[in-house]
Formats: structure tokens, C-alpha cells, sequence
């Protein structure tokens, strides 16, 4: 038997499941097939449990350091096990509200693995979906006027490690761990390992971040950066930066050691276990992209910009069109791609009003261009910077590392990029997000009354500071 749909959308991750909710919010008949559970990497082997993770090295952190508040508690330990079960009730928690979500939209979820078929009796057009089942039932066929392919990605592997997922690890199987190494080397600089290695330097590990590229974070502002190595640094994560791993070097006996060569010179690492982050490789293999005439373009679906692929009925977004990569995009991508299949006209994403975050000890969250970006791109520029050590609250906080960088046009006074690095800065990026949207100027931001005390008054500091009219600067 086959069952006809508005709408079939691969995979149930961040992306697909909130375009489902939309398609059914817009009177769709929405099915969504997912091999997994709900959620996808976002909610079980990403976003949810690694900031829990995060979480509990900020407790231990900060319990640590309770005596410098007038706190006495005494010897502060980890119980390693707790944090696991902690992590593991809230994604157990958002997994059922998913399913819920899923029940109050009338949406049919398939748990298995989806295949797209070309032409077929079903259908004179490719989208028809088998779905394959890993308890040997029937294949079943379902026939949507539209696909949706919200896959995700999946870690990356340097070319020559094999991952064990005892010794080696991705970011998968380093949440399952069991107990916490004495030491590790991380291999990648960019946000994944950066946040691993600032939540286990915090556990008590001994952490070596290896960075292929001459600094870690490539894609962030380059005094933010700076300022995440610099504090890392202290707390006591060792950086080889222009460093490259060379994979042939890797044995695994009484731990993990590899060879790295930085300027011409071979040096040996040595860790009970190995992190490997360098990126994520987008799920395109067997879902039957060859049956239709997607194209591929390094190793990523090419849409336009209302994420269709070159088969009109068919559209793609999140991981597994590359971009961002981001939870937030992904959603906000399948709200536009369900949208513009409904007939709405929906405005296309502008990317440069997308915040990104990064959740180690310290924080950091941009939105738009970078200094470099926007000098490259031919800007003249005005810069405004503002501490956290000047406001209040940061004092009260106990946390006054950081600063808040913002860069605007100099012709036409718009904000380019905001950059933070510091205290609850993934909290604040909003204020800049609708600044963005509304295209509000620094000084309409400054203007803006930030209460006191608070960490957003950093906000309206560094904005009015891009004309040099800061107070307590």
C-alpha cells in the first residue's frame, strides 16, 4: 500500500521537524521519516547534551571558586555519572515534546531510513519515498507532491585515523564516554573542540588542542579569537597552532600518541585519548539523490535561495546544504523552503542577520561581518569596543574577561558585525540580531536604555563607542 502526502520530509532533526510543524500549521498532510529518534544530532548527539555537559563544568567551575563569594562548601568533586544522567533527562525531556509536537500536528513519523525513487508507477517524477526498515518489515511507499531533505551531517574523520570510539573519538561518541580521561588531545580548533576543550579542562582533564590553521576559531573575529585562546590559555588547555596531524604516526597502546608537524618540525603527543573535530560531512549517501537531477557541489545539495534543488518539488536544507550549519538556520531554512512551497513568498534568509554562538568558559556569539571581512570587502569602517570590566554587573558576576567589538559603516552609519566574547554573551547576541533585522545604527543602539546594573550594558557601551561617545569608558 502506498499513503499520499503534501509533504515528505527526510530526517526529524532540528530542521526537518520544525518545517513539518510549519507545512501542518499551513493545512499540509506532512509525513517525516527519521531512522533515529526525533531531534536528530541537534537534540541527542549535539546542541542539548553538550551544553548539559557545559552546565555542569560551569557548576564545578564556579563551586570551586564559591570561597571568593563568602561560600564555604568545602572539597568540590565531579560525579561524572550524575553529569551523564543529568544530560541524558533533558534530552529524554525535549525528545517526548518533540513526539508531542509531532501527535498536536498530525504529523505521521516513519522510523526508518527514506530513499528517494526516480519515475516510477507511483509517481511520472522523482520524490517517491521507500522507506527501509531495520526489523526486516516491509519496505513501505510513500508518494508526496513535495520532499523535504533535512539529513544533517555527521562528523568528520581525517583522512587515515580510524575512530574506535574508545581511544578515538568524534564529538558522537566522546558524550557517551563513561568516565573522564586524565588527559586528551583535541584535533581541531574550531567551535566543536574549542567547546570540548574548555568543558573538559573545567572536569579536571588535561587538555592539547591541535589547529591545522595559524590560529583556532577561524571563522570568529579575530580578537575574539584571541581572547578565547588567551583565557583558555590561563585555565590551562595547551594550543599548537599550524599544526598538522599526521595520521600514518597513530598508535594506540597504553593510550593514543601521534605526530604533528609545525615549520618544518615533527613533534610527538602523547594522551590517554583522542577528540577528532575537524568539521562535518554532510548525510547525502543512499538516500537515492542519484534517481533525480540534484546536484552536488563538495560533497553539499545546491538549492537556490529558497532552498529548491534543481528538481522544483524537491528542496534541501540544514547541514546537508553546507552554509552555516547551524541548529537555528536549519529551522529557519525549512520555515522558508515550506513557505515558498505553500505559495507565501517568503523573504529569502539574509545570513548575515544569523548569530552564531560558542558555548566554552568564555563565551562568544557574533552576527555579520568580521574586522577582516569587512575590510576585505572594500567597508571603511568605524570600530566601537567596550569591556566587561567597566560594567558593574560583571564586577558582581565575578567575570569581567571579555569585551563586546562592534564594527558599522562609516558612509552609511549600519551596523556591519557585532562581536562579544565574555560572560552570558549567547544570551545577549538578540539585542544585536533585531538591531540587524530593524538596521538599526550604533547610536540608536546606545541610545537604547540599558537597565542597571546589568551585562547588556556592555551592549549600549560599545555601541556608543563607535562614534567615541561611551560613559564609563
Amino acid at each position: 500500500m502506498t499513503k499520499d502526502y503534501d509533504l515528505v520530509v527526510l530526517g526529524g532533526g532540528t530542521g526537518g521537524y520544525v518545517a513539518a510543524i510549519r507545512a501542518s500549521q499551513l493545512g499540509m498532510q506532512v509525513a517525516v521519516v527519521e531512522k533515529g529518534d526525533l531531534g536528530g544530532t541537534c537534540l541527542h548527539r549535539g546542541c542539548i547534551p553538550s551544553k548539559a555537559l557545559l552546565r555542569s563544568a560551569e557548576v564545578l567551575r564556579q563551586t570551586k571558586k564559591a570561597d571568593e563569594y563568602g561560600v564555604e562548601t568545602g572539597a568540590a568533586s565531579l560525579n561524572f555519572d550524575r553529569v551523564q544522567q543529568r544530560k541524558q533527562k533533558i534530552v529524554d525531556t525535549l525528545h517526548n515534546g518533540v513526539k508531542a509536537l509531532m501527535k498536536k500536528g498530525k504529523i505521521d513519523v516513519f522510523q526508518g531510513f527514506g530513499r528517494i525513487l526516480g519515475p516510477s508507477i507511483f509517481s511520472p517524477i522523482p520524490g517517491t519515498i521507500s522507506i527501509e526498515y531495520d526489523n526486516g518489515e516491509e519496505n513501505t511507499m510513500i508518494v508526496p507532491k513535495n520532499v523535504l531533505i533535512a539529513t544533517g551531517s555527521r562528523p568528520n574523520i581525517l583522512s587515515g585515523i580510524s575512530v574506535d570510539g574508545v581511544h578515538v573519538m568524534t564529538s558522537d561518541e566522546a558524550l557517551s564516554m563513561e568516565e573522564l580521561p586524565e588527559s586528551i588531545l583535541v584535533v581541531g580548533g574550531g567551535v566543536i573542540g574549542i567547546e570540548w576543550a574548555s568543558m573538559l579542562c573545567d572536569f579536571g582533564v588535561n587538555v592539547t588542542v591541535l589547529e591545522y590553521l595559524d590560529r583556532i576559531l577561524p571563522s570568529e573575529d579575530e580578537e575574539v579569537a584571541k581572547e578565547i585562546e588567551k583565557q583558555l590559555t590561563r585555565k590551562g588547555v595547551t594550543f599548537v597552532t599550524g599544526s598538522k596531524v599526521l595520521p600514518e604516526t597513530l598508535q594506540i597502546k597504553d593510550g593514543v600518541s601521534v605526530e604533528a608537524e609545525k615549520e618544518g618540525v615533527t613533534n610527538l603527543f602523547q594522551s590517554e585519548k583522542m577528540l577528532i573535530s575537524v568539521g562535518r560531512k554532510a548525510n547525502t549517501s543512499n538516500i537515492g539523490l542519484e534517481n533525480t537531477d540534484i546536484q552536488i557541489e563538495k560533497g553539499f545539495i545546491e538549492t537556490n535561495q529558497y532552498y529548491q534543488t534543481k528538481e522544483s518539488h524537491i528542496y534541501a536544507i540544514g547541514d546537508v546544504i553546507g552554509g552555516m550549519q547551524l541548529a537555528h538556520a536549519a529551522s529557519h531554512e525549512g520555515i522558508t523552503a515550506v513557505e515558498h512551497m505553500a505559495g507565501k513568498a517568503p523573504l529569502p534568509i539574509d545570513y548575515s542577520q544569523v548569530p552564531s554562538c560558542i558555548y566554552s568558559h568564555p563565551e562568544a556569539a557574533s552576527i555579520g561581518l568580521t574586522e577582516k571581512q569587512a575590510r576585505d570587502q572594500g567597508f571603511d569602517i568605524k570600530i566601537g569596543r567596550f569591556p566587561f570590566k567597566a560594567v558593574g554587573k560583571a564586577l558582581v558576576h565575578g567575570d569581567t574577561d571579555g569585551f563586546v567589538k562592534i564594527i558599522a559603516d562609516k558612509a552609511t552609519d549600519d551596523i556591519l558585525g557585532v562581536h562579544m566574547v565574555g560572560p552570558h554573551v549567547t544570551d545577549m547576541i538578540s539585542e544585536a540580531s533585531l538591531a540587524k533585522i530593524v538596521d538599526a545604527t550604533p547610536w540608536e543602539v546606545g541610545s537604547a536604555i540599558h537597565p542597571h546594573p546589568t551585562l547588556a550594558e556592555v551592549i549600549g557601551e560599545a555601541a556608543l563607542a563607535v562614534d567615541g561617545m561611551e560613559i564609563h569608558g
